[in-house]
């Protein structure tokens, strides 16, 4: 299990990357993040506090 940023929700904004305590997310097209999936621990961390709610926990 891990997150997964909706990049059609996401802002740029890159609040999410300096929470993640094991640096799975990183920058991708247009400033929007992504996360790395087989990385992520699902500690919850980047989803907490995204101003526009576009991490979402997959399974």
């Amino acid at each position: 299990m891990s997150y997964r940023i909706d990049l059609d929700l996401c802002v740029a904004c890159g609040a999410c990357e300096p929470l993640c305590p094991v640096d799975c997310i990183s920058e991708a097209a247009k400033g929007k993040r992504v996360i790395d999936e087989g990385t992520c621990i699902d500690c919850s961390a980047c989803a907490g506090l995204c101003p526009v709610n576009c991490i979402a926990h997959i399974e």
